[in-house]
């Protein structure tokens, strides 16, 4: 079986407005899920929408990434109130979590991104995080969201860096998935890879644009919006787990292991991942035209203020063990890095990572 997307999807201006009949119909009493006091003006929007409706809202608050403990205060609080649908509002791992509470409690769920910097307002899946911010797993969910709300009003008050976050995580889909899947014969999967090479192409055209002008107005900016919340997410959905994730996503979910003061975001951690996978391919499988990628790459990514090293996510990887521990979780048994065609040992990944760090690369 297969998971491909939600039920219902409202997009463009006033997608919120447009999708509040609906959301009537499907909850009495919903939980509304946040986080960040950034958004919380959005939230209180969306709080009085909702009452206007005559319905029973209750409102909580992620204290920390999408985690088992934060989970299971909420989902107390849920049981304890008797909801019976989920709103989450917010970034990924806000959405992530709606989801997995959702699922657990046989719920409905609504997911409104309040910015592009990742699909998780679309997928059955949920990424689990520690406490701290490290990841731990990824949990298969039984169905994706029942309703998808991608305003863009909403979208627009986020921050840029969001959105250069959510194109390196969107570039992702072809660089993962032209190397692990394409030779799978399965025609969905074929399709999937096409339209994330289209993706990638629209991504790399109207990139820099999206981000230097954030408006409703600007057709480049749509575009880039819904491409990295709904068309990426719509890859992983008709492609499956191997036009989801491969060697950037293992080396972003092994960076997430070193703790520190700064907090990259998940498509920033992904952009570097997606260099470094770059550059195993042309040292472990002969990949001639893997460099000039990266080259093309770090173009756009400069532009988009992204960081292409660990060490600009401010991570040291030469003190505290950290390249080891680096390389450990990379290479772990259910670690995605095992979907390349090619071998990879603790040893590629120490030595193609203390090698990108330490080089300067010219792509002028």
């Amino acid at each position: 079986m297969q998971l491909i997307s939600p039920e219902r999807i409202f997009r463009g201006n006033s997608a919120w407005l447009k999708a509040l009949p609906h959301i009537k119909k499907l909850s009495k009493s919903p939980l509304l899920l946040g986080r960040s006091n950034a958004t919380k003006n959005i939230r209180q929007q969306i709080l009085k929408h909702l009452q206007d409706e005559n319905l029973s809202v209750y409102s909580s608050n992620l204290q920390f990434d999408c985690c088992y403990e934060d989970l299971e205060r909420i989902k107390g609080i849920i049981l304890k109130k008797n909801c019976d649908s989920i709103i989450a509002v917010g970034g990924g791992k806000v959405l992530d979590a709606g989801k997995f509470l959702a699922d657990s409690l046989s719920i409905p769920v609504v997911t409104i991104p309040l910015s592009a910097s990742t699909c998780a307002g679309w997928t059955a899946l949920s990424n689990i995080y520690s406490i701290n911010g490290q990841f731990i797993e990824d949990i298969e969910l039984k169905s994706c969201p029942e309703v998808l709300v991608l305003d863009h009003g909403f979208i627009k008050t986020a921050p840029n860096r969001t959105l250069s976050s959510g194109i390196a995580d969107a570039l992702a889909k072809w660089y993962e998935s032209s190397l692990t899947s394409s030779e799978v014969e399965d025609g969905l999967v074929q399709q999937a890879i096409q339209i994330s090479r289209v993706l990638r192409d629209q991504l790399l055209i109207d990139g820099e644009s999206a981000y230097q002008s954030q408006s409703v107005q600007n057709v480049a900016w749509c575009n880039v919006v819904e491409g990295c919340s709904l068309t990426a997410g719509l890859i992983g959905g008709i492609g499956g787990e191997k036009c989801r994730t491969a060697a950037a996503h293992a080396f972003h979910n092994a960076i997430t292991q070193i703790i520190s003061t700064y907090k990259p975001l998940h498509g920033e951690i992904v952009g570097v991942g997606i260099l470094l996978q770059l550059r195993l391919e042309e040292t472990k499988n002969n990949n001639k035209l893997a460099n000039q990628s990266i080259k093309q790459l770090m173009v756009l990514m400069k532009k988009l203020n992204l960081p292409t090293t660990i060490a600009d996510l401010g991570i040291n990887v030469f003190e505290n063990n950290n390249l080891q521990k680096i390389a450990e979780f990379t290479c772990r048994d259910k670690s995605e890095i095992h979907f390349l065609p090619f071998e990879i040992s603790q040893q590629d990944i120490i030595e193609t990572i203390t090698n990108f760090e330490k080089q300067k690369i010219k792509i002028a």
